[in-house]
């Protein structure tokens, strides 16, 4: 017999008939049953969950490096991994991305120890689980709607799902060509570093095959953004770029096909990650990268590569917008109106500051397009 779908969808019906009918439809719905354990879901060798009072076991600080479904791989100081499961107490604040790549978590270590200190190999257990989660200093974030999963009709808003947290600098790497060199979308990353708390910096890449146009390198230089031209193939610009990374935590970001991971191998020769080549028909990037990946600098620091995005949301309220566009600071307090949304109201400052010169009108475009998208 097929399996009746669209249960929730009638239960709620005849609860909405009840209700209106004026009888208690609270009476009708079935006794929630004792919340069973949460399973975590290990590799097979380590499908049971610890036993012990995870209170009265030893803690460590780590980072946690990857995701596997159910638990996480947690680096600890001395470079040692662990594959963790998330404790039942664990709790994140409300709003926010429970666990991501670079937060930095504590783990009560469930492995017995024998009498010599040394760990023994145990195989039907975690080797810890994760209690609690440090206060994030950064985050790269993607607006992300809290109702993708189950489809909930009640719950249309966005929240920003946090990527990689706890980084120092954010890479927007872009490339000349193959695909080329998107305005937009660095110009909405640039946003993004910005509400990460994220020193942004821009890699242009592939410069082996087209050089960038210098005017555009100018136009984003005057924003305060650092520029790096590299190219993977030939080697240019890999040194400069890896002492401008050395002792930080960085996090490369951008379309897919643009070279990250090219650009990957490149700054660490060990790591030989995968790459692809772009699609002939429309010149937009294979993903590569399916999960964020942390790498070692040979010279000190991190750096974490991510799955490459085509499109890339910014989720914040129309009036926020102009915050983030810094050339419109000098002339806004000149508008006649308080709330100018400078695209139609008269004697607006900034309409006239573009039409001046004053500022890029490619920048301006780029800001109503965003303010489009937001309205």
């Amino acid at each position: 017999m097929a399996k009746r779908k669209g249960k929730s969808e009638h239960r709620r019906s005849d609860w909405h008939q009840q209700y209106q009918s004026g009888g208690r439809y609270k009476d009708r719905a079935p006794v929630r049953q004792r919340l069973t354990q949460r399973s975590v879901k290990l590799p097979a060798e380590r499908l049971e969950a610890p036993e012990e009072n995870l209170e009265d076991l030893p803690k460590i600080e780590g980072m946690i490096v990857g995701h596997f479904p159910g638990g996480v791989a947690v680096r600890l100081p001395d470079g040692e991994e662990l594959l963790c499961g998330i404790a039942k107490t664990f709790r994140a604040p409300e709003g926010s991305t429970p666990l991501a790549v670079g937060d930095n978590v504590t783990v009560a270590l469930t492995r017995p120890e024998n009498a010599t200190g040394d760990v023994e190999a145990d195989k039907v257990r975690a080797d810890g689980m994760v209690l609690a989660r440090a206060p994030r200093d950064s985050g790269l974030a993607r607006p992300q709607p809290r109702s993708a999963k189950r489809n909930d009709p009640y719950a249309t808003e966005s929240f920003d799902k946090i990527i990689v947290a706890n980084m120092d600098v954010l890479l927007i790497v872009a490339s000349t060509q193959s695909p080329p060199f998107r305005h937009g979308l660095v110009d909405r990353f640039l946003i993004i570093a910005e509400r990460g708390e994220l020193a942004p910096v821009l890699v242009v890449t592939k410069i082996d095959l087209t050089p960038p146009d210098p005017q555009v390198l100018s136009d984003i230089a005057d924003l305060g953004v650092e520029i790096h031209l590299a190219s993977g193939a030939t080697g240019e610009g890999i040194e400069e770029l890896a002492a401008s990374l050395r002792d930080k935590r960085s996090v490369l970001a951008g379309a897919s096909g643009v070279g990250k991971t090219t650009l990957v191998n490149a700054l660490i020769p060990s790591a030989s990650a995968a790459t692809r080549t772009v699609r002939d028909k429309d010149q937009r990037g294979r993903h590569t990268t399916t999960a964020s990946v942390v790498y070692d600098l040979p010279g000190g620091g991190i750096l974490v590569d991510t799955p490459g995005v085509r499109e890339l949301g910014v989720q914040l309220d129309a009036a926020e917008l102009p915050w983030y566009f810094p050339e419109f600071e000098p002339f806004a307090p000149y508008c006649r109106f308080n709330d100018c949304t400078h695209t139609h109201e008269p004697d607006c400052a900034v309409q006239l500051a573009v039409e001046n010169g004053a500022i890029l009108p490619r920048r301006y475009e780029s800001y109503l397009r965003l303010l489009d998208g937001l309205t």
